[in-house]
């Protein structure tokens, strides 16, 4: 989920100056942004927690593979399409 996909259900509270003071999202929209920040009992967020261990090992080897052919990829920001 991405920030484009939720701004067609969020709106905005404003102040007399029009200056943006609020936000109002639909309860099941809010459930679901909880869930997606809220890290398991482990502290992992709940994709990698339910992740296969065959899938993280296959995930680990290909990691090796490339980084011994000096293949070197950038770590992505979460919030990256979120503005502060």
């Amino acid at each position: 989920m991405n920030v484009s996909q939720i701004e067609p259900y969020i709106k905005y509270v404003t102040d007399t100056t029009g200056e943006k003071t609020e936000v109002i999202i639909p309860i099941n929209l809010w459930e679901k942004l909880l869930d997606l920040l809220t890290p398991t009992e482990s502290g992992l967020h709940p994709d990698d927690e339910y992740e296969p261990n065959a899938t993280i090992l296959a995930d680990l080897k290909q990691s090796v593979k490339e980084a011994a052919a000096d293949q070197t990829y950038p770590v992505s920001d979460l919030w990256a399409d979120v503005e502060t």
